[in-house]
């Protein structure tokens, strides 16, 4: 089951008993993403489970009180897992009244799985961070609205609630800290890091088949290994990139890095699909196929919200003369 697969990757990164804070140096910050990245090689839906367990974990340990971390990190050893969840329902925005949460949140992801949810809610002061235990106040999940081509084992539905009662304990922070920056649009390297590790799943799997159909020889296809294999050494470059240029910049100059990098991996990503559907060809639609999940969930995550202010960022980033291109 994903819940065992979640905790099972929280423990091997031994982040139950050492729970991921925001990193102090560019090697810190390099060993969380390499962590999500091989987790996204491996697994995309798991990696994107994995990385909303790390911005949630993040967010408590940056905004929470003492005795909160403490709880959180009480929970973490007994095996919780957490995600974000922000995204309103239309019809049914979240909205705390007093101690009384009711409506909901949109693609979920984890609902059914995770132990621990932090939701942004609207309250009278602004948008409040809310960490609910699901055990304790559970929503009801609508399975039926996630049918995508890809990415279906995130369980990533819709979520709601009807006068539930929030401890005060649950709160996290001061009211709209949710969206302070440079955390904020900067914590997108993260999944970054997990669609690159997708990149080099496409790699890997196009470079298998190849090899097991004895194909790999042939000159087309050799030429389409060594393309490939570009991609995905680009987007893992994009990521290094961005992390590294993390703690040399500030204000806008480190944002608009971050959004270039998110650039070049999905572009890296579009061109790899692309690549290894041409190599594979017929066989890689074929469910069974190892190809064919990894190929559509990427396609599907990579679909993240407003792709194009992204690329505007970086725009107006490099006629600012905040991004200029160097080796």
């Amino acid at each position: 089951m994903m819940r065992d697969l979640l905790r099972d990757a929280i423990r091997a990164q031994g982040w139950d008993e050492t729970p991921p804070g925001d990193p102090t140096d560019t090697d810190a910050y390099l060993a969380l993403l390499r962590a999500l990245y091989a987790t996204g090689r491996r697994d995309l839906p798991l990696g994107r489970l994995l990385e909303g367990h790390v911005d949630a974990v993040q967010i408590v340990r940056r905004y929470a009180t003492p005795a909160q971390v403490a709880a959180l990190g009480e929970a973490l050893r007994g095996g919780a897992t957490l995600g974000v969840w922000n995204a309103a329902l239309a019809d049914a925005p979240l909205r705390l009244v007093g101690d009384r949460l009711g409506g909901g949140k949109s693609y979920a992801s984890g609902a059914g799985v995770l132990s621990h949810a932090l939701v942004t809610a609207q309250a009278e002061d602004g948008t409040r961070l809310l960490l609910l235990d699901l055990a304790a106040t559970p929503p009801a999940i609508d399975r039926d609205w996630w049918r995508t081509t890809g990415m279906q084992r995130s369980e990533t539905h819709q979520v709601r609630w009807h006068d539930a009662i929030v401890p005060a304990t649950a709160r996290i922070g001061a009211a709209d800290v949710y969206a302070r920056e440079p955390h904020f649009s900067g914590g997108a390297l993260r999944f970054v890091a997990v669609h690159a590790g997708g990149v080099a799943a496409v790699c890997d799997r196009t470079r298998d088949h190849l090899v097991a159909t004895g194909r790999a020889d042939d000159p087309f296809q050799t030429a389409r290994l060594a393309e490939v294999f570009t991609l995905a050494e680009q987007a893992a470059a994009a990521v290094r990139a961005a992390a590294d240029a993390w703690f040399a910049n500030d204000g806008e100059a480190r944002l608009a890095r971050i959004a270039a990098a998110r650039l070049a991996v999905t572009e890296a990503a579009t061109r790899a699909i692309t690549v290894a559907q041409e190599a594979v060809g017929l066989a890689g639609h074929f469910v069974a196929h190892p190809l064919s999940a990894t190929l559509t969930d990427l396609s599907v995550y990579l679909r993240q919200p407003v792709p194009d202010a992204q690329r505007l960022r970086v725009g107006r980033a490099v006629g600012e003369g905040l991004l200029a291109p160097a080796l």
